[in-house]
């Protein structure tokens, strides 16, 4: 089950209070036996919905009325305590440490029937088959949840690969400290909604929290798969309905905590790379529930980015409702390595103030044969059971799906007239108030669940009193003036970019290789591009990006500007323009790019792209009127010139082998050729893209976009207008695509794209700039492995009608896993299918099987081709390796 919550009762009693009912402060150190701190301990009022969480250094506080309280301590593998306090009325400090006791497992009750397998695999076969029930026994409720997160250098690098110079700001220490205090409401089947009414970024008063109740949606352990975030594919839980086929389990013992029977279980991966964790988990005797999670996932489980993460996951009856369970405290810590950094960090979450908790069933189901129930002065016997017994005694679900319905119905009705996260709007996830980071440091101290530590004050203490300083124009030109040291590396890799940070301004230049290139229309090409942006505190931004470029064997300027300017963060509404002239390949978005252009070019005598000039201007304007919905409209008029070679510059000779024409050749082109001379086209376009289910978050400085569960459908529409300011072309081109990303459990994650489309109506003046052109490759590097990959560049572009798919499957790790020199190189497996159909082209197919994750980063991919249903004879090799990035 997915889990966040809603308002503390005590918060609004401590609003609303005043004289002698004023709140008191509980707080103390939470310790082992032997003195050490107890750190994230979790601390719950008994018989209300307030809890609380212990720091770093096992500090706790609690603010409550005035009154008499029963504090429950509880640590995972320690021993609960239950302490009476009593809080003074007026303003009061009682300081209460306590120290817990190691849990006494025991395994003198465990006895032998029918089986010599570990006592745990029964209790686990009886957690697998309530899981479904615990994953849905809550079918809505409300809390108030509070997120704290925290990163930490350890290590810095004086250069990243002894090239990349460090900025100054990078420094060992804190790197990042924010707090929330947020709001929430869950329904099934996992829909999560959050409004963020305070928040605290340490050393950025106007900054908010990225804290998110729903980020931790993936890590239910009653789902078969748990998705930790830093790995492309999912990870086992130790209850999923096939986890046996990847743990080993051994019950530790068995303890009596509150009347419960509480297992202790080890669980093991049974091969170190197996997508699964490592520790333990405590499951309740007799409900067969989660009690607790104390779970690793390491080095040898893939991770993308850290090396280590450990989850602990505590859960406790909800308040009026005991026969369910919801999560009190949640906290993941991770560290990593990589590049010369080295860093730790934790995000931790403390839920109180349920409310309005709907349980799915009035009561537990019941099994469909029941054990008899043992007597209650003996304590419960844990025993190897057959497992045809254990499956007689599966709860009895018929019906859940309907039932979660219309518990969920029935708890919408109920909370329409007083929810305070009916602002919320169909699809948004999380709301940040205005005002949450207006909040000052005595509101905290007041709210604050878990207390800081003296290193966390001190962060918060040194950065909040040196912010005025830090965002000063002096502090800044000298950052900046380190930042802006400029080196030959930077040039000829990355670029260099010069920054104005206080004036939120930036220059950036491309790097050599995108400078300097070399085709066979202009010869050596200096492609000289910079990018200003001038950025505000709301998120709007305006980027100019000037372009001068000159061919040095045809002598001829080509200057050129693009303009963005977003208007507005929320509705993403943005202008752009395009003005000047410019030399462009006829497949605008050609796999081709210069680069490698350049590198056929000189050194094998292959001049692929095919070029032209165009000049003129075109206006377009992106707006998100619904979520989810985006509209591009667009209006352009341009000049097109054919293009001939001037230059036969090579580095390398190949004998018998010459440069091609300036001339595209295509199945369709008229029976005079492709050549044109000069046309003049002005053309509108409109394109419509809507993803429905899109979920997002709406931040005081912007909207922010987190995808959906349902494909991407996009319309589009162009339209050349004759006789407008002189132009000479007229056609009507139409396309619709849809796309879509789909995991597949372990068998990993599969991408697809089907588009159809084609010229209707009368044409008049097309040339070869207004075909449809297809993204092919002819090289041995691949820009896009989402695109053809033997496929000529221009051979089937057409000016009729089409359809276009490309599917891919990414195994990660699925297969390569089981073999053992495969799965310590962390190679992963992908398949593709490219498919096209033309009237002239008839049936095109490319299927590839490759390799991703080649020393991190690179892929190798081979394809082959088949084809049918075309007279046309095919450019090109019928197969091919192909190498890119694939990460």
């Amino acid at each position: 089950m997915s889990i966040l919550h809603r308002i503390s009762w005590f918060l609004a009693l401590l609003l609303l209070s005043s004289g002698a009912a004023r709140a008191g402060i509980i707080k103390g150190r939470i310790s082992g036996a032997s003195g050490e701190a107890l750190p994230f301990a979790n601390v719950a009022v008994r018989g209300t919905a307030t809890s609380t969480g212990s720091n770093d250094q096992g500090q706790y506080q609690l603010s409550l009325p005035a009154g008499q309280y029963q504090l429950v301590f509880q640590y995972v593998g320690y021993r609960p305590r239950t302490e009476a306090v009593r809080v003074p009325a007026g303003d009061s400090t009682l300081v209460l440490n306590v120290a817990l006791a190691p849990e006494a497992y025991s395994l003198n009750e465990v006895t032998v029937r029918g089986s010599d397998r570990d006592p745990a695999y029964a209790i686990i076969q009886h957690a697998q088959q309530w899981r479904a029930y615990h994953q849905r026994e809550v079918a809505a409720f409300r809390a108030r949840i509070y997120i704290k997160s925290l990163g930490r250098l350890l290590e810095t690098p004086g250069k990243i690969l002894g090239i990349i110079k460090v900025g100054p700001d990078l420094k060992p220490g804190i790197f990042y400290l924010s707090e929330s205090l947020s709001d929430i409401s869950f329904t099934q089947p996992d829909v999560i909604k959050e409004r963020m009414i305070s928040s605290r970024v340490s050393g950025d008063s106007r900054g908010f929290s990225f804290n998110r109740a729903s980020a931790g949606r993936g890590l239910s352990f009653y789902s078969n798969l748990v998705k930790s975030g830093f790995s492309e594919r999912g990870f086992v839980s130790p209850i999923a309905s096939n986890s046996f086929l990847f743990y080993t389990y051994e019950l530790v013992g068995s303890s009596q905590q509150n009347g419960e029977l509480i297992h202790k279980i080890r669980v093991t991966p049974r091969r170190p790379t197996d997508p699964a964790f490592t520790g333990f988990i405590y499951v309740v005797d007799g409900s067969w529930r989660l009690h607790s999670i104390d779970l690793r996932l390491t080095k040898a489980a893939q991770l993308n980015y850290v090396d280590e993460l450990h989850i602990e996951q505590l859960f406790a009856p909800a308040p009026g409702v005991p026969h369910v369970w919801v999560i009190q405290s949640q906290r993941l810590t991770l560290n990593g390595s990589g590049l010369g950094f080295k860093g730790v960090g934790y995000i931790t979450a403390v839920f109180s103030g349920y409310n309005n908790v709907v349980p799915t069933y009035p009561a537990p189901p019941a099994a469909l044969a029941t054990a008899p129930a043992a007597p209650a002065d003996v304590a419960p016997v844990t025993t190897k059971e057959l497992t045809r017994q254990i499956k007689r005694d599966r709860p009895d679900l018929s019906g859940l799906s309907r039932q979660v319905r219309r518990q969920v119905k029935a708890a919408r009705r109920d909370s329409v007239r007083q929810d305070p996260l009916g602002q919320l709007k169909r699809g948004e996830v999380q709301l940040i108030d205005k005002d949450a980071n207006e909040r000052d440091s005595s509101y905290w101290a007041q709210v604050r669940p878990v207390p800081l530590t003296a290193e966390e004050r001190l962060d918060y203490h040194k950065k909040d009193s040196s912010e005025v300083i830090r965002n000063s124009r002096p502090y800044q030109d000298s950052l900046d003036r380190k930042r802006n040291e400029f080196t030959p590396t930077k040039l000829l890799l990355t670029g260099y970019t010069r920054l104005n940070t206080f004036a939120k301004r930036s220059l950036t230049v491309q790097p050599i290789f995108n400078e300097l290139q070399y085709n066979t229309v202009e010869g050596y090409v200096l492609n000289a591009q910079a990018t200003y942006t001038q950025r505000t505190t709301t998120r709007r931004f305006v980027t100019l990006e000037p372009t001068l470029r000159y061919g040095f064997q045809n002598r001829q300027l080509q200057p050129s500007l693009s303009v963005n300017w977003q208007l507005d963060a929320v509705k993403l509404r943005q202008v752009g323009l395009v003005a000047g002239r410019t030399i462009e390949n006829f497949d605008r978005n050609s796999q081709l790019t210069p680069f490698i252009n350049s590198v056929y070019s000189l050194l094998a005598n292959r001049n692929y792209a095919k070029l032209y000039r165009r000049e003129g201007a075109e206006l377009s304007y992106f707006w998100e009127p619904l979520n989810g919905l985006t509209v591009r409209a667009a209006a352009s008029y341009f000049r097109r010139t054919e293009l001939f070679n001037t230059s036969n510059y090579l580095w390398h000779d190949v004998l018998g082998r010459a440069f091609t024409p300036n001339l595209p050749t295509a199945a369709e082109a008229p029976a005079e050729g492709l050549g044109f001379g000069q046309s003049n086209a002005a053309a509108v376009g409109l394109s419509l893209t809507y993803r429905p289910g899109q979920r997002y978050i709406t931040r005081p400085d912007g909207k922010f976009n987190l995808g959906s569960r349902w494909p991407t459908f996009n319309v589009q529409g162009y339209i050349g207008v004759p006789h407008l300011l002189g132009a000479d072309v007229r056609y009507l081109l139409l396309r619709g695509s849809v796309r879509h990303a789909q995991q597949l459990g372990l068998l990993g994650t599969s991408t697809g794209q089907l588009v159809v489309g084609g010229f209707v109506g009368k044409q008049e003046g097309l040339t070869f700039a207004d075909y449809h052109h297809f993204s092919g490759n002819r090289t041995l590097l691949a820009a896009d492995f989402n695109q053809f990959q033997l496929l000529d560049y221009y051979q089937y572009s057409t000016r009729g009608r089409y359809v276009e798919g490309h599917y891919n499957h990414h195994f990660n790790g699925f297969i390569f896993n089981k073999v053992p020199l495969l799965r310590r190189l962390k190679w992963q497996e992908v398949f593709t299918f490219n498919y096209l159909y033309t009237p002239t082209a008839g049936n095109y197919l490319e299927l590839g099987a490759g390799i991703e994750h080649i020393f991190g980063l690179g892929r190798i991919d081979f394809f082959t081709r088949l084809q049918g249903g075309s007279n046309e004879q095919s450019i090109g090799a019928n197969t091919g390796l192909r190498l890119g990035l694939g990460f």
